[in-house]
């Protein structure tokens, strides 16, 4: 494999970095006593929302940035029985945060990032859920797409996100260190070599999964689950899907693990073997006008006529390559500043069609519900934001 050097130019980054938050300004009216409290929606589903943080080590890889056994982090969401009296887990553990703003020299620090609706460890609610898998994109982090991950759960999937250390963007272990991302790759087998660990991290979470399925705790320091978790897992049902690199890192898992029966890419470019190997399960292809992905992206085309399952690409209107994350709902409670690549989109309708697509197709895909064609046709009242160019 060859080796991830730090970047020198961005490749569809995916991070709050990557759209020059550095320049955001200080708010004038914020203090350190008093910070501007960012917030996101909670889910619109019946189930409230629970989570458990995992380490996990697997000593069968060697990590290419340190030599080390590749190390993980990863938080399972799932619909919980009862969250009276837990905490919510952070959208940033306080080392990952402290690690962001100072990359920014003081300029996000007026503000306190917000807190999820995710209770940790409360007790998952009976019954087996479908289980997806969740890569971010470059220099991002595991919960920048917390919107769409706790509206998967309140409508029953357990979802899995995951941290790909030294690629992501601030990873935090239980020990305190923090991973900083080391640059987002600038030649394309500098991005494919990165895809392909990410594609491997997301193959070892399967089996720890599964380790967790049987009863076992594949969480390094042995902390507690939650009650019920385990039976919780469906992993006849799996799917899987990311943003920017990782959506390539979903397709490629999909070429490397038959059991993940359909994937989803919000607006990356593909990378790896998958390219010209194609897949033979269902995939959704969703970019925006300016990406163009059929026409502009250099790999999409050869991508989409390998596709052998089910496929569909559709387009988030006026949207940029971050309105299918959380930043494009906390670009509008920050003061004027770079271009977020959110677009013009308005926040609340860039959110609702996101959560809204991606749940209609694992709908249809794991749970077999064919209600949720109009959406997937492009032709959906009620998120018209969301158009159709192939299938």
């Amino acid at each position: 494999m060859p080796a991830v050097r730090p970047a020198r130019r961005v490749v569809l980054a995916g991070g709050l970095g990557a759209a020059a938050a550095a320049a955001l300004p200080v708010p004038a009216y914020a203090s350190a006593a008093e910070p501007v409290l960012l917030r996101l929606a909670g889910p619109a589903g019946p189930a409230p929302v629970g989570a458990v943080e995992l380490h996990l080590v697997d000593r069968s890889r060697t990590d290419p940035w340190t030599d080390r056994p590749r190390e993980l982090m990863a938080t399972v969401a799932y619909p919980a029985v009862d969250v009276r009296d837990r905490p919510l887990l952070p959208w940033l553990p306080p080392g990952a945060e402290r690690a962001l703003k100072a990359r920014y020299g003081g300029a996000l620090d007026g503000y306190a990032f917000p807190r999820t609706h995710s209770a940790d460890r409360a007790p998952a609610r009976p019954g087996r859920r479908p289980v997806l898998l969740y890569s971010p994109g470059a220099a991002s982090d595991r919960t920048f797409n917390t919107l769409v991950v706790e509206e998967l759960v309140s409508w029953g999937y357990v979802v899995v996100t995951v941290d790909h250390p030294h690629d992501s963007g601030e990873v935090e272990f239980p020990d305190g260190r923090v991973v900083l991302s080391a640059g987002e790759g600038s030649t394309e087998a500098e991005v494919t070599a990165a895809v392909a660990v990410r594609a491997a991290d997301l193959r070892f979470v399967l089996g720890s999964l599964a380790v967790l399925s049987r009863g076992g705790n594949p969480d390094a320091e042995r902390r507690r689950l939650p009650r019920g978790l385990r039976a919780a897992l469906d992993l006849s049902r799996v799917g899987a899907f990311g943003h920017s690199r990782g959506g390539a890192a979903a397709a490629a898992l999909m070429d490397l693990d038959p059991r993940v029966r359909a994937g989803a890419d919000l607006d990356g470019t593909v990378f790896g073997p998958v390219v010209g190997r194609g897949l033979d399960r269902p995939f959704l292809l969703m970019d925006t006008a300016v990406h163009d992905g059929l026409d502009k992206d250099p790999y999409w085309p050869e991508f989409w006529r390998n596709l052998r399952g089910w496929r569909r690409c559709l387009r988030l209107a006026d949207a940029g390559h971050h309105s299918f994350t959380d930043l494009v709902a906390l670009a509008p409670q920050l003061p004027p500043g770079p271009p977020l690549q959110v677009g013009t989109i308005a926040a609340d309708r860039a959110v609702a069609a996101v959560r809204a697509t991606v749940r209609a197709f694992f709908d249809l895909q794991l749970r077999g519900r064919p209600d949720t064609g109009q959406l997937l046709d492009g032709a959906s009242r009620r998120h018209p934001e969301v158009g159709y160019v192939a299938g």
